[in-house]
């Protein structure tokens, strides 16, 4: 990795993250949660990604030269907390949810998931590949 990282991708990951103040005022000041829809039943946990995504904003202002590894970091994080807060609840029915109707996927939840879940992947590879080479 270069000392120096790519200015365009630096400029769009600021304001991916930089874009998380207006998330934060929809979710908290509206009730419209669309950044992290699949954690809407644990409030700790929410309010701690939104603290992630704004540390993760301050390093790469900080240190700029980081920018791809915490991308990658993030990246792979978001993917495994949609992998947790959506797919598995969704592949595993339980009676209780059959019963009651409850607990089953939103379309919110299910847009965050597609959404945020394609944005992540595709930022994980391209840092992987910035970070390791195009694999082989």
């Amino acid at each position: 990795m270069s000392a120096t990282p790519n200015v365009e991708p630096r400029r769009i990951l600021l304001a991916y993250y930089a874009a998380t103040i207006v998330f934060l005022v929809l979710d908290y000041g509206l009730g419209v949660n669309v950044r992290v829809a699949g954690l809407q039943g644990f409030p700790q946990l929410r309010a701690g990604y939104y603290l992630a995504i704004f540390a993760c904003f301050g390093l790469v202002i900080r240190r700029p030269a980081w920018s791809t590894a915490i991308g990658v970091i993030e990246s792979l994080a978001t993917l495994v907390t949609l992998i947790f807060s959506v797919a598995l609840r969704s592949m595993f029915v339980s009676d209780q949810m059959l019963e009651s109707g409850a607990g089953f996927l939103s379309l919110a939840e299910l847009l965050n998931f597609l959404i945020s879940g394609s944005i992540a992947w595709f930022a994980w590879q391209r840092g992987m590949t910035q970070l390791f080479g195009p694999r082989r």
